[in-house]
This record gives structure tokens, sequence and C-alpha cells, in this order.
């Protein structure tokens, strides 16, 4: 299944990887709002078998890591999970994630997910952030000199953030997917975010206007 735009291009599906210990908080406000926007997600396991997320919940993905291939996606998402830290169970995601940006294909990590990347070599010549540098510094990458101090870095098709920053990780995605630009994006932000009621009449406004 694929969605179509409104200039009547086909939408590739968006792949959200999924793992047991997945942090589920991290990327709510993201499916959540891509989805409204018409774009469809994708689960993507180690296996067809079920997972559990950190919350308890029980997740079945929709199709197997190697089943996955650039071509057929506009974007990976990687989430946090204990998993990242704890052997290399998770080293194939990171692996994919190679794989799609070798390709052109958008990728967006947060938490874990950026250390993962940082083992894979992905970092090393990339802006990005995280959770705290000697995070990412303990992995033993060669990127140092590329980590930024802010909620959530956009490098050409590779987005990260840290734990804390759901919002601004969704942020960042919706402006490389041209889901929201300019006032509508920084209302949704100024929003979600800051709680800024005015903001609210902003994305009213342009939800009329579409």
């Amino acid at each position: 299944m694929t969605g179509t735009t409104s200039q009547g291009t086909v939408r590739k599906p968006v792949h959200l990887a999924v793992y047991d210990t997945f942090a589920d908080w991290e990327t709510g406000h993201t499916t959540a709002h891509l989805a409204r926007a018409g774009h469809e997600i994708r689960t993507v396991g180690p296996s067809t078998e079920p997972v559990t997320t950190i919350g308890g919940l029980r997740i079945l993905p929709d199709l197997a890591l190697d089943e996955l291939r650039p071509e057929d996606s506009s974007l990976l998402i990687l989430t946090g999970a204990d998993l990242w830290d704890f052997g290399d169970d998770l080293a194939p995601f990171a692996r994919k994630a190679r794989a799609f940006l070798d390709a052109g294909v958008p990728v967006a990590a947060i938490c874990g997910a950026t250390a993962g990347l940082a083992r894979e070599g992905l970092l090393d010549e990339r802006a990005h952030t995280s959770a705290v540098s000697f995070y990412l510094a303990a992995t033993g990458y060669q990127g140092g000199n590329h980590y930024v101090e802010a909620d959530a870095v956009t490098d050409v098709n590779l987005v990260t953030a840290g734990p804390t920053e759901p919002v601004a990780f969704a942020r960042e995605v919706f402006k490389l997917l041209g889901v929201y630009e300019g006032e509508v994006l920084d209302a949704w932000y100024r929003l979600f975010h800051d709680s800024d009621a005015a903001a609210y009449e902003t994305l009213q406004a342009a939800e009329a206007g579409k």
C-alpha cells in the first residue's frame, strides 16, 4: 500500500523499526502526524515475530528487516531501546541505515539508535546530536568533532536527536519530508513543545486553507 500526493505522485511508506525494549514515547509525535498527513507507516522488526516495548506494548511487525529495501521507502525511523547499549542484537538495523543513506533515502534516529549509527561509522562525517556527547564518545566513534549541542540535527538525509526531544525530532522529520513548512512548522513546534495556544490558530488556518 502506498499513498498519493496532491500532485498525483506515489508516496512510499515510512518504515518504523521496532524491537524489544523499543522506547514507546520517542516517535509518537512523528508517526501520528505523518499518518495524519497521509503517510503510510509500516513497522519493521528483526523478524515478523512480536516484539515488546519498554512500556509493555506488544507489536506485530509488518515485515522483517531482511525484506526492507531502501527503494521501497521514503524514510527509516530508528528509535531508542535498551538493546542498543547491550550487545549487538540491533546492529543489523544500523547496517540497514547505512544502506538507506548510501541509496539517498533518509534515516531518522533518536536516543540509543544514535549510538548504533555511531558504531556503524555513520556519524563520523555528518553533523549529529544525541543525549550527550560522551554517550557517543563511549562507542569509540570518530565523529566527535561533528557533534552539535542541539535538540535535534539534520545533515542532508540524516536526522538525529536525544531521548528528551521527541517533538524536536518530529519537527526535523516533518521538515525533511515536507509535511509542514515555514510558519506552519514553527507553529506546530510551538504548540507541542512550548504549549503555545496561539500557535493552534495558525495550524487551524493552515488546515482550513488546504
